[in-house]
């Protein structure tokens, strides 16, 4: 029970819901058992009869005023336990509701390394299968658990005052059940971990197949990866029927033991009956009837400890990510104004994971409404030195200043507010096109957006789709080819009007005429407005303030346009071999 402990919390927060439900549990506790009681009544009053010839109608105006009290009484249960359970499950619902939440707003919060050591599907697991089981302990397994121990606290006050040694003997099963419990529990709580955790396995499995089913499907490896989802989902049927084994023991166990209980009330209530202990065999009857009463609460004893289990479990899964704390942290609260002046000081970073070094002792500054383009071979740490301006990674080595000021001092929030990044990898949700482009400003107007996409050169695109602005893409803005994804990216970050623009190698999809339309339409756009664009074509750098040339993480060239191409290196070579195969098309 250690990690549910992390859920005391919202018992606290929710504690008038629950200390409602323990109330109302009480209560209709009290009403179902006048029940045993009036039938132990009516046997007396019919042996009250037989013995000493009390009147007809007599008896049959106490039957008859105990057969109403009892249905009265049992309506009255009824209705209260239907209340006890809209106060504990609508408590449950909430908890639910909280912790996914909670969950998703502590993924929201975690870096870029958290994502690279954790696959999609098993985060997914997480919020939904594993807080599903949390929400069934918070629910019904304290429901019932409630339910039973204050059933069977009552029921025993109520046999003891009727007979304490009659008490005695009905117990005497219970150690026997607690142990058995203890054991199935134990098995119950290993055999769960290790079937949520491949429930995460398929989840993952199929999550990564079903966003890449193009490329599954162009190398014809349906049958291959079917065959490998049979084997991972018999490995999990395994593991299950392993779970469902031990559970299925809970049932008939207790069941069997409320039948000894039964024979043992028979057998010694007779007895005691016989020799006098006892004086009427209603008291029996009431006994049978309380064991009975046991039934449910201790058949659902093993039920219970599953859900408990399986609740351990999951929460278990769910604390190692709450656990974790994100590398990124926002070090002040305090509002910071972002003009848009970028310096580098002996900037050197190494990924953790793969420890390369994708920028070795870089240093420039870009001021504010200047452009910098940034060129080198594939590999060389141009989308790397994007992810240190966006704080997406925190250098060891060197200082990055925003305004003069150090970037891990300025309020993260402010500062990717100021920024608009268009991604090498264009990412679009599965929403319309309009809602996709004011991502980057959720209150613009129709106006702006059709703007927007003007100056990016995709509206007339748009516009020859049958539903326009508002056709909705498929996962991933799948309805889009290449280059108008990264268009539609562009209109994103245009959108939002913002003091940094990042461009990191978006115009790579587009052909040369749409790229030259865009790239003086952005000439417009980043007046006043710091910009950095990443690319491999000249023609995307050639009207930069400045360019820079990486390769292998170092800066190996620095100048203006007309400054590299007449000076021997990478720059002049590029631009030379790009000319020579624009002349040719």
């Amino acid at each position: 029970m250690k990690e549910l402990q992390y859920l005391n919390k919202y018992f606290i927060k929710y504690k008038y819901h629950f200390l409602l439900g323990i109330f109302i549990t009480i209560v209709a506790q009290i009403f179902s058992l006048f029940t045993p009681k009036l039938i132990s009544s009516s046997f007396k009053a019919i042996e009250d009869f037989n013995k000493n010839n009390v009147g007809t109608d007599v008896i049959k105006v106490e039957l008859i005023n105990n057969i109403l009290l009892i249905v009265g009484t049992t309506l009255v249960a009824g209705v209260l336990t239907f209340l006890m359970r809209q106060t504990l499950i609508v408590m449950s619902r909430h908890v639910e509701f909280d912790l996914k939440n909670e969950v998703f707003k502590h993924y929201e919060e975690l870096d870029q390394n958290f994502y690279k050591r954790n696959r999609t599907g098993d985060l997914m697991s997480r919020i939904s299968e594993d807080v599903g089981k949390v929400r069934m302990y918070v629910g019904p397994a304290v429901m019932y658990t409630i339910n039973t121990v204050i059933r069977f606290a009552i029921v025993i006050i109520y046999m003891y005052n009727v007979s304490p040694r009659l008490t005695l003997y009905t117990i005497l099963p219970l150690p026997l059940l607690s142990y058995i419990i203890f054991k199935l529990s134990t098995e119950i709580n290993v055999r769960s971990t290790t079937f949520q955790q491949y429930l995460s396995k398929i989840s993952s499995f199929t999550q990564e197949i079903f966003s890449g089913v193009r490329v599954v499907k162009a190398y014809a490896l349906e049958n291959q990866y079917q065959k490998n989802m049979v084997d991972l989902a018999n490995e999990s049927k395994t593991k299950s029927m392993d779970l469902a084994k031990v559970q299925s023991l809970f049932g008939p166990l207790m069941i069997a033991l409320i039948g000894v209980s039964n024979l043992v009330v028979i057998y010694f209530g007779g007895m005691m009956y016989i020799d006098g202990t006892i004086k009427s065999i209603g008291t029996i009857a009431e006994f049978i009837l309380y064991v009975n009463m046991l039934t449910w609460p201790v058949a659902s004893i093993g039920w219970v400890s599953s859900l408990v289990q399986e609740a351990e479990a999951s929460q278990k899964r769910i604390n190692e990510f709450l656990k974790v704390q994100p590398e990124i942290k926002n070090k002040t609260t305090e509002n910071s104004i972002i003009n848009g002046e970028i310096q580098f000081k002996n900037v050197t970073f190494t990924y953790e994971d793969t420890e390369i070094t994708a920028l070795d002792n870089i240093s420039f500054t870009i001021k504010k409404g200047e452009t910098l383009a940034v060129l080198g071979k594939t590999g060389s740490g141009k989308s790397t030195l994007l992810s240190l301006i966006t704080r997406m990674y925190d250098i060891k080595n060197g200082n990055i200043l925003i305004d003069k000021k150090n970037i891990d001092q300025v309020n993260l929030y402010d500062l990717r507010n100021s920024i608009g990044i268009v991604p090498q990898d264009a990412f679009l949700f599965s929403d319309s096109i309009k809602n996709n482009i004011k991502f980057g400003k959720e209150n613009a107007t129709d106006e702006e957006v059709f703007t927007a996409a003007k100056q990016a050169v995709v509206h007339d695109n748009i516009m020859n789709f049958n539903n326009q602005y508002e056709t909705v893409l498929g996962e991933r803005g799948i309805t889009l080819s290449g280059g108008q994804k990264q268009r539609v990216s562009i209109a994103r970050a245009i959108i939002k009007n913002p003091e940094i623009l990042l461009f990191d190698d978006c115009l790579s999809a587009v052909d040369t005429e749409t790229e030259e339309q865009i790239l003086n339409n952005l000439l417009q756009i980043s007046k006043d407005k710091t910009t950095i664009i990443v690319s491999h074509r000249v023609s995307s750098a050639k009207n930069a303030d400045k360019i820079i040339i990486l390769d292998e993480g170092k800066i190996i060239q620095e100048g203006s346009h007309n400054q590299l191409i007449n000076e021997e290196g990478y720059y002049a070579e590029l631009y030379l071999k790009q000319l020579s195969e624009k002349e040719l098309n």
